[in-house]
């Protein structure tokens, strides 16, 4: 398994950590934004990643489900991230 895909693994492991409550929110965060960095995708991966981020920091500011924010939502969004990633990282 290359190093990218390794990585992009170990963001995936890392949610699911968060959504089990088993991690905290702010380090699986911090380990999307700076394993994220490392991998050699077009830069549209790094704007949706930024922006579903910053949801998932901003809705920490409520009990995880508002109006506005699905916390669960948002967790299922990057996961479709990390699958199409991997698309992008695997193609010849």
């Amino acid at each position: 398994m290359s190093a990218a895909l390794e990585t992009l693994a170990r963001m995936t492991e890392a949610l699911a950590l968060c959504a089990r409550g088993q991690l905290p929110q702010h380090e699986m965060i911090h380990l999307w934004r700076s394993g994220a960095a490392s991998l050699p995708l077009p830069e549209k991966f790094a704007v949706v990643l930024a922006d579903l981020l910053d949801r998932i920091e901003a809705s920490a500011l409520f009990s995880g489900e508002s109006c506005s924010f699905s916390q669960q939502g948002l967790f299922d969004n990057l996961l479709l991230w990390a699958d199409k990633a991997k698309e992008k990282l695997s193609a010849p």
